[in-house]
């Protein structure tokens, strides 16, 4: 993994005091590190995704600049970067920075599905489609590549293929609640409400303060026709 959040969605982070801590902790020790191995790309690397993970990305885009500037080849670090540019909405850096990981390391499955969120919120579905298939080639096993794929498909009308591969993505991760709700809102386009019930409900019991998965619900509930249930939702 390369240490930070899907850049397809804008993340809210939210840290209790005591991860808030933790992170300091871990971050001080990140920091001694660099200062005893300043040559180290991956020290940097390592401390800019710890930077991202609590928001402070304009720290994190320096640390794996810096991690560049050691090791050009390092396609983690372009990555990273990339993603970090995503959540300060410089997305045409995050392009460049997703192709540079891609073109050092043709393998880079991370690379690929980063610049297929991008591409695909950007409207190039094709484009996003050729990077998760290729993204799904090299890593067969990665949930990521299949969900994202699954909302290409979604948005595109092709319900079956999305529902097969949220299907593929939530076997190789049961623990995350985007495949459920996207699933959900899928299965609620195709008529099937209690499908669509049960995979919103996963979706909440991943993460209870989730509003679209609420409002998924609601409306799976009201298009079965049981209002009561639809209004507790939304």
């Amino acid at each position: 993994g390369n240490g930070l959040t899907d850049g397809a969605q804008r993340s809210r982070i939210v840290e209790t005091e005591q991860a808030g801590e933790a992170s300091k902790v871990n971050i001080q020790s990140l920091s001694d590190y660099v200062r005893r191995n300043p040559r180290d790309p991956q020290g940097y690397n390592t401390r800019g995704a710890a930077f991202a993970k609590i928001g402070n990305f304009k720290e994190a885009i320096a640390d794996f600049t810096k991690a560049i500037q050691l090791d050009s080849y390092h396609a983690s670090a372009y990555t990273n970067r990339g993603l970090a540019y995503r959540q300060i909405r410089r997305d045409r850096l995050a392009l460049a920075d997703f192709s540079r990981a891609i073109q050092v390391n043709p393998k880079q499955t991370s690379a690929y599905i980063a610049r297929a969120n991008l591409l695909r919120f950007q409207g190039n579905l094709p484009a996003a489609m050729a990077d998760l298939n290729e993204a799904i080639r090299i890593a067969p096993e990665n949930a990521q590549a299949f969900h994202a794929r699954g909302l290409i498909y979604q948005r595109q009308g092709d319900h079956p293929r999305a529902i097969k591969d949220f299907d593929n993505a939530i076997d190789r991760n049961p623990f995350v609640g985007a495949p459920y709700e996207a699933r959900g809102q899928s299965f609620t386009l195709t008529g099937r409400y209690d499908a669509a019930i049960e995979d919103f409900n996963a979706a909440l019991n991943v993460r209870n303060r989730n509003s679209n998965a609420w409002a998924g619900l609601g409306l799976a509930y009201e298009r079965k026709g049981n209002r009561s249930k639809a209004m507790e939702s939304y």
